[in-house]
């Protein structure tokens, strides 16, 4: 068994927040992450749309596709209407032999919106979580069947962001639908990391490794600020660098023989932590947990 990483181009090319990161290009991305070591990248808003152009555009830079978000409906779209939305992406990343596709329901989300707090985001009770994880049970039945596995990204802001909600998620889904692990949506939504990736390592398909800053995700849920606040303020920042014990989940990932991506995907303000270096920060430590966990890296 062995891992691969990769990373988001969000800390050079942020889609949410496209001022933060002006002064950066997705080139410089790309060329960067490949520089410091990474072998895989996630789709970023800027790189070519179609198909064969994003093919040559990851080739020219010797980068694969790890993955990549997809915006869901599920909650207000009938399956029909489902597949068709998210039919193209999930043919692309087929194409691009993609790991998965990264889904989070974004029907309701305020992840986007500056102006609304994330403590304001939209709650379901446990039924309605249950509900619709057999509702999206559905099409991740399809898109299994297309042979491309969906990864649900438990995200701020959304209706799956507290450990609870990840756990009636999984409870109420069938096996076709993997979970996207992500360190620190998990923590910032107040929830247990070790404690859900040792529950639901079965149904772990894709790994992002993100650190939080404490102190801002407590002025954040203190002082009603939003999701995107949190952001620009620094809530997020690489593996190494937060509070969160990357040994720890770098060990269980071993034990539970995980053999797939893992990911950084840190978005933070380019003026404070330039991305070359917090990224190659990320980077390293990365390798050092793994070393230290006996988990091989793949070229």
């Amino acid at each position: 068994m062995s891992v691969k990483i990769g990373i988001s181009p969000i800390a050079w090319q942020n889609d949410d927040l496209p001022d933060l990161t002006a002064a950066y290009t997705m080139e410089q991305a790309l060329k960067e992450a490949r520089e410091i070591g990474y072998t895989g990248v996630e789709r970023g808003q800027r790189m070519p749309g179609d198909t064969e152009g994003l093919r040559a555009y990851l080739d020219a830079n010797d980068i694969a596709l790890c993955g990549g978000w997809c915006s869901g409906a599920t909650l207000v779209n009938d399956f029909d209407a489902e597949v068709a939305a998210v039919r193209e992406q999930v043919e692309q990343f087929v194409a691009l032999n993609s790991p998965c596709i990264v889904y989070a329901e974004c029907s309701n989300t305020v992840q986007g919106q500056i102006g609304t707090p994330v403590n304001a985001r939209p709650r379901l009770s446990k039924d309605e979580v249950l509900a619709y994880a057999a509702k999206l049970s559905e099409l991740a039945k399809w898109t299994a069947d297309q042979g491309m596995p969906m990864a649900y990204h438990h995200h701020m802001g959304t209706i799956i962001e507290s450990e609870d909600e990840v756990n009636w998620l999984m409870e109420g889904s069938g096996p076709e639908l993997k979970l996207c692990f992500d360190t620190g949506h998990l923590l910032f939504g107040g929830g247990d990391v070790m404690a859900t990736l040792n529950r639901w390592g079965d149904r772990v398909h894709h790994v992002h490794f993100k650190d939080i800053r404490p102190d801002v995700v407590q002025d954040t849920r203190e002082n009603n600020r939003s999701f995107l606040d949190a952001v620009i303020a620094g809530a997020f920042t690489v593996p190494g660098d937060g509070c969160i014990d990357f040994q720890a989940v770098a060990n269980a990932l071993k034990a539970m023989d995980y053999n797939g991506w893992i990911v950084v995907e840190a978005e933070q303000d380019p003026a404070k932590a330039p991305p070359y270096e917090y990224s190659k920060m990320g980077y390293d430590h990365i390798v050092e947990v793994c070393g230290k966990a006996g988990l091989e890296i793949s070229a």
